[in-house]
């Protein structure tokens, strides 16, 4: 296996380890925000490539390690489906690799099982408690990269902190799977944790981060206009809510964030999910939705140092209007899905912070 790493082509490392970083498991490599200088000068001029003052220690030390530029990400073209599976099949090996810190950490129960003929990963916390209620997670990877068994950071942390059960779905990626196939993946799902005896209303939260969150959020616009109904509550981490890459963060943040880059690389993985007609499809970029039909209570997570910021702010601005319970949670100088830092006390708080909104709703 060793050997056929090294006969990779430079570019596909890079491409792979970009990957790997951005979606799903910044805190376990190197980023690329670079090292404040300790002069007061410094200190008191922060420009992107410097670390900001204004966090923790813990979350400083953890982005000194940041050494990666995202703008020079390179991936296939939206059709080539040869291209997408070779540097799935590279990533799939790293991203287990990198679970596995976290499972040992955590020690959840795993399981594999399917929902709806579609197969699913049972995460249940160490020393869990049956209450009757259950979370159900998508994953992120731009629509294009990851599986459940190697994107088990979230559910994991998101089962530690809260104490629920987490049904981790296996969705099939882009390009080999469009949006409106995946969405149905998602809605087959609830349908069958419903045809099981729970309580969409009562008994079902979901949550995903980055394309996942996108994902959760069109999901449940899909599942409300079927009549299916709607969960009791929503959490996303970091969404990717519109794939056109028009939102005002994309402009004013593209030299800020350590791991995204929508013209490098989220523009071919947008095109790869759905084709550019179809982008501003509500079910493919929620901000373009119409809420006043209903939508569950949201809490949104995310970072001052995100190109989606704007989008966080666009779907939060369209819940409030259409009076849907909504808290947007945004934390000082933090990327994309920072919950992954987890020896952090920003990570921490917006783990805490969940449980303490889930609970709300679902009643547990």
């Amino acid at each position: 296996m060793a050997s056929t790493r090294l006969s990779t082509p430079v570019t596909m490392l890079f491409v792979i380890v970009l990957i790997l970083i951005y979606t799903t498991f910044p805190i376990l490599l190197p980023l690329h925000f670079a090292q404040a200088q300790n002069d007061s000068t410094a200190a008191q001029n922060i420009t992107y490539h410097g670390i900001p003052i204004t966090i923790s220690k813990e979350a400083q030390e953890e982005l000194q390690k940041i050494t990666f530029d995202p703008s020079d990400l390179k991936v296939p073209d939206p059709y080539d489906l040869n291209g997408w599976k070779k540097q799935y099949n590279y990533s799939e090996s790293i991203f287990r690799e990198l679970s596995q810190p976290i499972i040992d950490s955590y020690q959840p129960n795993i399981t594999e099982t399917k929902l709806g003929r579609i197969q699913v990963l049972d995460v249940k916390p160490k020393n869990w408690n049956d209450n009757g209620k259950v979370l159900v997670y998508t994953h992120g990877g731009a629509y294009t990269f990851g599986i459940a068994n190697s994107t088990l950071g979230s559910p994991i942390l998101a089962a530690n902190a809260t104490g629920l059960r987490v049904i981790s779905i296996n969705y099939t990626v882009a390009p080999f799977s469009k949006w409106n196939q995946t969405t149905d993946e998602v809605v087959s799902v609830i349908q069958a944790l419903k045809d099981q005896g729970y309580s969409l209303e009562d008994d079902i939260a979901m949550f995903g981060d980055s394309a996942g969150g996108g994902l959760v959020a069109g999901s449940v616009l899909k599942m409300r206009d079927k009549g299916l109904g709607i969960p009791a509550a929503v959490a996303l981490w970091s969404p990717w809510l519109d794939l056109t890459g028009n939102g005002d963060t994309y402009f004013t943040l593209k030299d800020a964030d350590p791991f995204l880059s929508y013209d490098s690389f989220l523009k071919n993985a947008a095109d790869a999910y759905a084709d550019p007609a179809d982008q501003k499809n509500p079910y493919v970029s929620p901000v373009y939705s119409n809420f006043s039909k209903g939508y569950p209570p949201t809490l949104i997570q995310g970072g001052t140092r995100e190109i989606f910021l704007s989008e966080f702010v666009r779907l939060y601005q369209a819940l409030d209007q259409a009076n849907v319970p909504v808290k947007l949670d945004i934390y000082e100088g933090m990327p994309h899905v920072h919950q992954y830092l987890y020896k952090t006390p920003e990570s921490k708080i917006a783990l805490s912070k969940m449980n303490d909104f889930l609970k709300m709703y679902l009643s547990y």
